[in-house]
């Protein structure tokens, strides 16, 4: 005779997401390949046994952390795309969302950080290679967009710009701790600040990096 499933119970909306964040909070902290199905139960205070009645992997968690993270910030970037502001008001709104997507889930980005490259290769993690490349294309496109309009230097790579922003930003998941001194638009603030006006004051007779040395003409 064919045996019976063991149901699988489902755990309430509120316990489900305590134990994505604590499989979370080990995976960015042990790496993803190091961290088992025990490990996580023992950060949660459950038998690793009882953990299968929410989850059928450890793969399973993971790919709901990201997908998570990946929906809301989707959520923020197409809010932000679709009001159809100018380049450098889109380029400084994306920045704050991706702050404050760094402090609702710091340890899904540094999964995603350290761990996106190594799981594309997998086709149940397919869907990040896509958000990658609707990433590059939002980012891409509002400098392209910026550099046209004038408002973005002319000489500027913006590809090397974008993977600058790009790595400076999402870098932040590392040191950052929700609830500290300084809020996410606070620190996206000060982030745009450096990237936008320099963090040197401007010196009259100092070119600009990048420009040569001014040369004063002799007097007749």
């Amino acid at each position: 005779m064919p045996t019976k499933k063991k149901p699988q119970v489902t755990a309430a909306p509120a316990r489900r997401g305590e134990l994505l964040d604590t499989a979370a909070e080990v995976f960015a902290e042990q790496g993803y390949n190091a961290t088992t199905v025990r490990k996580i139960a023992d950060h949660a205070g459950m038998l690793a046994g009882s953990l299968y009645y929410h989850f059928d992997s450890k793969e399973s968690m993971l790919e709901e952390i990201l997908r998570t993270f990946l929906d809301e910030l989707w959520s923020g970037y197409d809010t932000v795309l679709a009001a159809g502001e100018g380049p450098r008001e889109t380029l400084e709104a994306l920045v704050t969302e991706s702050f404050r997507e760094i402090d609702r889930h710091r340890a899904a980005v540094a999964i995603y950080q350290k761990e996106s490259r190594q799981l594309v290769a997998q086709e149940r993690f397919a869907f990040l290679a896509e958000s990658q490349r609707r990433f590059e294309k939002a980012w891409l496109s509002t400098l392209e967009r910026g550099v046209a309009d004038g408002v973005f230097r002319a000489d500027l790579d913006v590809r090397l710009t974008y993977r600058f922003v790009r790595d400076t930003v999402w870098v932040a998941a590392s040191w950052y701790r929700p609830g500290g001194q300084h809020s996410p638009e606070e620190i996206a603030r000060q982030y745009l600040s450096m990237v936008l006006d320099g963090i040197a004051v401007r010196q009259p007779d100092r070119p600009a990096p990048g420009e040569p040395p001014h040369t004063q003409g002799r007097p007749a």
